[in-house]
């Protein structure tokens, strides 16, 4: 079997805006065909315009090669040695950033390639099923004006959460930083005040985590707030420092009342590494189309399992990306939830009507994936409606 073309899509959910906090608003989704008439699927969180000309530019020379070019041609049952490849000959260019998200897109398509092939579930090439079902948790980002209409709007949604069967949900408070939700601004006492009452709505039983999107410039600020959150029992704290600050991350792992995540921006286990062994956090959150595909996400995964730390995949796009977390989370013995965009709680038509997932929600968890590949089937007239055309 050989690959024969890449094909990408960029996708634009109506009145994007440039000033919200989140990358559910557009999509790169790419196919990867192969001469015996089986087609790949993969997707990537980032911006679509940048990967898809990472994947489509022609290589200028043997250190800056054209990722297409590097794959028309290939096995795609050779995942690794194809990771490597582009790795490799993407050295100037890539390393990091787009390049390595694009990769992440394509890595997900051969990976459907090699289970339909097989008539496989993916997890089952990654090594098998750890258990025998997925535990998601409900990914919430509220809207609202102000900060009063905020709170509640989050509270509301963290409540149909739990009526919907969800045993766990993430709570996304960004009322300031560099991400605050749509210019809004409140202080760490408002956010405590969201909280408690989000804690009250969910009842003691659900594992309740927080994303505070990079809000404190410090982990002696950050902590200040984090100590008085020791009562809310929260299983972790997402990024709660900029991406950078690992000794800021190592602070808080050591002196917070709770998990500390982070991870979702990072690229390639080499990044992953620093987190872990210098930042020192306790749950590290691989998105499988920005850390390079489910090849890189697995290594990544190991690592973590080495140095006891827990894996929580990042997603917050398709369901493309979702069936992919859910198969690593399978194969993974230390990856106790993923992140789950539920369409009932969601804003983006994007996550509603591009892709359906595979996955079946009982009593708060999902059934094991057992389609062959990824298991995702397309909306052909989703991926009409939201082309990108240029104005």
């Amino acid at each position: 079997m050989k690959i024969t073309e890449i094909e990408c899509h960029v996708l634009v959910a109506p009145g994007l805006r440039e000033d919200a906090t989140s990358s559910s608003q557009d999509d790169l989704v790419v196919f990867v065909h192969t001469d015996a008439g089986i087609t790949g699927v993969g997707e990537t969180d980032t911006g679509p315009w940048l990967a898809r000309a990472a994947l489509e530019s022609p290589g200028s020379h043997s250190m800056a090669m054209g990722v297409r070019d590097l794959l028309i041609g290939q096995d795609p049952f050779d995942t690794g040695a194809l990771w490597e490849r582009l790795y490799t000959y993407t050295a100037m260019s890539g390393r990091r950033g787009a390049v390595i998200c694009a990769m992440g897109a394509i890595d997900m398509a051969l990976w459907d390639i090699k289970g339909k092939a097989l008539g496989l579930p993916v997890y089952k090439l990654l090594g098998g099923a750890h258990r025998d079902h997925i535990v998601p948790y409900a990914s919430l980002q509220p809207s609202g004006g102000t900060v009063a209409e905020y709170g509640a709007s989050l509270v509301a949604w963290a409540r149909r959460a739990t009526e919907l069967g969800y045993r766990a949900g993430k709570m996304e408070c960004t009322l300031d930083g560099p991400y605050r939700h749509l210019g809004l601004s409140g202080t760490d006492a408002q956010m405590t005040e969201i909280m408690t009452a989000c804690r009250e709505a969910v009842g003691p039983d659900f594992a309740m985590m927080v994303d505070v999107q990079y809000r404190w410039p410090d982990a002696k600020g950050a902590l200040r707030t984090l100590r008085r959150w020791a009562d809310l029992d929260l299983f972790f704290v997402e990024t709660p420092l900029p991406p950078d600050d690992l000794d800021g991350y190592a602070t808080l792992a050591q002196h917070a009342p709770m998990r500390i995540a982070a991870g979702e921006w990072l690229n390639t286990r080499f990044e992953f590494l620093d987190l872990m062994d210098r930042g020192r956090v306790d749950v590290a959150q691989p998105d499988v189309g920005r850390v390079g595909g489910l090849t890189e996400a697995v290594r990544v995964c190991q690592l973590a399992q080495d140095r006891g730390r827990l894996i929580v995949p990042h997603c917050w796009k398709t369901g493309i990306g979702i069936a992919v977390s859910a198969h690593l989370a399978t194969a993974t013995p230390n990856c106790p939830f993923i992140e789950y965009l539920p369409a009932e709680l969601c804003d983006s038509p994007l996550r509603r009507e591009l892709a359906t997932d595979g996955l079946t929600l009982r009593d708060g968890r999902l059934c094991l994936p057992d389609r062959p590949g990824l298991g995702v089937e397309l909306n052909p007239a989703a991926l009409e409606k939201f082309a990108w055309r240029k104005p």
